[in-house]
């Protein structure tokens, strides 16, 4: 199924994580500057630098993927979505696995934050299943179905609670484009350039192979934060992408 972000320009679609220090986060935005259009920011800068991160990085023109994987009652995942929203972010996530009323609270907390300040709501997405997890990394939490029974379970439940798409593997971004249909947010990280190592990964695939899957955006970290040439690498992705 063709998906709504298809006609997109792939640095459209390509999220650098950033996950590091604050000078070395600025810095790597510079050098990606005029490349890439979206950064992801996760817990390990978030929770050393707060909201100034998210608003430097605004500030250099790039959207901000702000993943900090909300889980808790809905009343504080409300609030967490508000804050969240709050610093301008432009991407939410939140545990699928936490309902679908906590999910729906993290809903209105985005919209809550987005009409106070009269900007678009956020895209809030439900994390599925880790791409650092596999079906005995389910077993070992008492999970016992697969990951490609778990995944679509969780993805059905955010469909439900209304919010703007999940978080999956690419494995699963065919299965995931047929569920949440052309509109539907499908963002994958463990995506790796072919030859590039799967680090703390376990299911993984390439750009373009995750994009002819289904996904709507991928995220990529080390492969370009950690090569001698942040923006080549970066370049070098799109550069596959657009073939």
């Amino acid at each position: 199924m063709l998906s709504n972000f298809d006609a997109l320009d792939p640095r459209d679609r390509v999220i650098v994580a950033i996950d590091c220090g604050r000078e070395e986060a600025l810095e790597l935005a510079r050098k990606l500057q005029g490349k890439a259009r979206w950064l992801k920011v996760g817990m390990t800068l978030y929770y050393a630098e707060g909201p100034s991160i998210v608003k430097a990085f605004k500030d250099l023109g790039f959207k901000v993927f702000l993943d900090l994987k909300f889980y808790d009652i809905p009343h504080q995942v409300e609030g967490a979505a508000y804050a969240s929203a709050l610093t301008g972010a432009d991407m939410l996530t939140m545990h699928a696995s936490g309902s679908i009323a906590m999910m729906q609270a993290g809903q209105r907390g985005a919209q809550r934050a987005a009409d106070e300040l009269g900007a678009p709501v956020p895209a809030t997405l439900g994390i599925t299943v880790l791409t650092s997890m596999d079906d005995a990394a389910l077993a070992e939490i008492g999970v016992g179905r697969s990951c490609a029974e778990q995944v679509p379970l969780l993805a059905a439940n955010a469909k439900a609670a209304g919010i703007s798409g999940v978080v999956c593997s690419p494995q699963e971004a065919s299965m995931m484009r047929e569920l949440l249909g052309p509109a539907g947010y499908v963002v994958t990280p463990g995506v790796r350039p072919a030859g590039a190592d799967k680090g703390d990964q376990s299911r993984v695939a390439t750009p373009a192979q995750a994009f002819a899957a289904g996904s709507s955006h991928i995220v990529v970290g080390r492969p370009i934060t950690q090569a001698p040439d942040p923006a080549a690498a970066f370049q070098a992705i799109i550069a596959e992408l657009e073939q």
